[in-house]
């Protein structure tokens, strides 16, 4: 699952064998923030290059849900790139404008 929010971008996967979500992103610093302030069983960042998602953490899926349950109370904005913007400035807002682009086709 791909999970855009104002603090950060992640892709989480349940691995084979796994019990447990792995949270990847390709900033350790939005890992950070998720722990911060939502997740903080979070594990610790580790980072492997090489892979399209350098920077991961593991959680369960019941953390991860509460999370999300948080992330979606904390909604108070009316316009999400705006809000990406004032939080990680224009240049993260215009790659997720442009992910939106390109999505724009698919109705």
């Amino acid at each position: 699952m791909w999970l855009f929010t104002r603090f950060g971008f992640f892709s989480i996967v349940r691995k084979p064998g796994d019990d447990n979500l792995t949270v990847r992103a390709r900033v350790a610093a939005d890992l950070d923030a998720l722990r911060e302030q939502y997740l903080p069983e979070l594990s610790a960042t580790t980072t492997k290059g090489g892979t399209d998602y350098p920077c991961r953490a593991t959680c369960s899926h019941a953390a991860l849900a509460a999370a999300l349950g948080r992330i979606t109370l904390d909604i108070d904005y009316a316009n999400f790139k705006n809000e990406v913007a004032a939080c990680q400035g224009k240049g993260r807002a215009q790659r997720y404008g442009r992910v939106w682009q390109a999505l724009y086709g698919m109705e």
